[in-house]
């Protein structure tokens, strides 16, 4: 239990975030389509250096998958990933409604 809402955390943590949002909306919207960093900086209006960290987040967690070709490296979103993280966050909905004692001893 306890490695599970650890990564549930780190979900959460890592959807904390607009442009983090808005990496996973320009690439999930199309799915044919591939960015590399510098574009995805110039659609969020954002510095380079701050693309690449966002995208380093979402990459640590698993739903950006890279693809090098030449001296760029194009994101596209990991759907299984990205199904598998929903389904943690609906079971957390889940047992948040389930009854427990208020040690957070349940399961």
């Amino acid at each position: 239990m306890k490695g599970e809402l650890n990564q549930i955390v780190q979900i959460f943590k890592a959807l904390g975030d607009t442009n983090r949002l808005k990496i996973i909306k320009l690439l999930a919207s199309n799915m044919k389509e591939t960015l590399y960093v510098s574009e995805v900086a110039k659609k969020l209006n954002i510095s380079q250096s701050a693309a690449s960290q966002q995208i380093k987040i979402l990459k640590n967690i698993g739903i950006l998958e890279e693809n090098r070709i030449g001296f760029r490296v194009y994101y596209t979103i990991n759907t299984d990933i990205m199904f598998k993280h929903k389904k943690e966050i609906d079971k957390l909905f889940i047992k948040a409604f389930e009854k427990c004692k208020y040690d957070f001893k349940c399961s």
